[in-house]
């Protein structure tokens, strides 16, 4: 497919209907910014939540404004969603990727592309196994939003812009293509309001995510702890640290070119330029593990350990804080089941 054909007509897709694949916080965000800019948007999520945003709107507030947007189509089953989808964004749990893609294997577009805006590794590849190469994109999300009653999306905190944009390692001679294709996605964000920009790699990006990921997440989850508690504790610090290198290793061994000389070099940017806007940020793993007693550990640190098994590194601090979210599932699910 030459790279004319897999741009043709994306750029003023203004009228494509979009899919919002698993309206959470951040789905609910992502689709409530675009449809308020006048795109044709579906939500497919819980029924609580699409039940309330049937009946008065999905409310939108924090720091991308306050709005109330009505009118989006809704579905709680891909079984009930109507017609194809030129794009749809798919933001729902890691370990969910390859149910969702069964699911819409037939509801995506022959020209449109499906964009992973998930947490962790693996998600693409997920992804391209039902979709194939030239319909694929990664992206980086690092805002965070919660719902605090079903129907309302509130956004607490906005690190960095979305980045859109190719893996070219998988992706191969669609990469070109693609990065076309993740910078027009990227710029209807941004004129929706949800800063947004392209990236030729995209893969760099979401590994530098996953080093903040992997400290913050598990352990935050575990001691209830915010980012910047965490970061102020010496003993966590130690553990934190730990971890990274471990990752940065990973990285290295998989060829991943992070923009970072070396791990130091990372944690000086984690310390002083990622935990200060995201101080009082609470990690959604947190929610995950006590409300819903199932994480993405397993495309988070438990990836790292993955990886660093097939390649004969050490991995022992993601192994134990693996170990321990899996742990504190099951006493969670235990706790349900009383």
């Amino acid at each position: 497919m030459s790279n004319d054909s897999a741009t043709d007509n994306f750029d003023t897709m203004t009228d494509t209907p979009i899919l919002i694949a698993g309206a959470g916080a951040i789905g609910s965000i992502l689709g409530g910014m675009l449809h308020d800019a006048g795109h044709d948007v579906t939500m497919l999520g819980r029924r609580a939540h699409l039940d309330a945003i049937a009946r008065g709107g999905l409310r939108i507030s924090g720091l991308l404004g306050e709005r109330t947007v009505m009118g989006m189509k809704l579905a709680d089953d891909p079984a009930r969603l109507a017609g194809r989808f030129g794009l749809i964004l798919c933001a729902v749990k890691s370990y969910d990727t390859e149910s969702i893609a069964d699911a819409l294997a037939g509801r995506l577009n022959s020209d449109g592309v499906i964009v992973s805006m998930q947490n962790g590794l693996g998600n693409i590849e997920s992804l391209i196994e039902r979709f194939g190469t030239r319909r694929v994109l990664g992206a980086r999300v690092i805002f965070g939003a919660e719902i605090p009653a079903p129907g309302s999306a509130h956004v607490t905190v906005f690190a960095q812009p979305v980045a859109i944009g190719p893996a070219p390692a998988i992706n191969r001679e669609d990469s070109p293509a693609l990065a076309e294709r993740a910078r027009a996605i990227a710029a209807m964000l941004d004129a929706a309001g949800v800063p947004a920009a392209g990236a030729g790699d995209i893969t760099p990006v979401i590994w530098t995510k996953l080093l903040y990921n992997i400290a913050l997440n598990p352990l935050g989850a575990i001691l209830r702890l915010h980012y910047g508690a965490l970061a102020a504790d010496a003993d966590v610090r130690a553990i934190m640290e730990r971890a990274i290198d471990e990752a940065f290793a990973v990285a290295r061994a998989v060829g991943v070119a992070l923009p970072f000389a070396n791990a130091d070099e990372y944690r000086k940017v984690f310390y002083e330029q990622l935990i200060p806007p995201t101080f009082d940020h609470r990690p959604t793993m947190w929610h995950d593990l006590h409300v819903r007693g199932r994480t993405e550990i397993g495309a988070l640190n438990g990836r790292i350990v993955e990886l660093a098994d097939a390649f004969g590194l050490e991995a022992e601090t993601n192994r134990m804080l693996t170990r321990l979210i899996r742990a504190a599932e099951r006493v969670t699910e235990k706790k349900e089941s009383r």
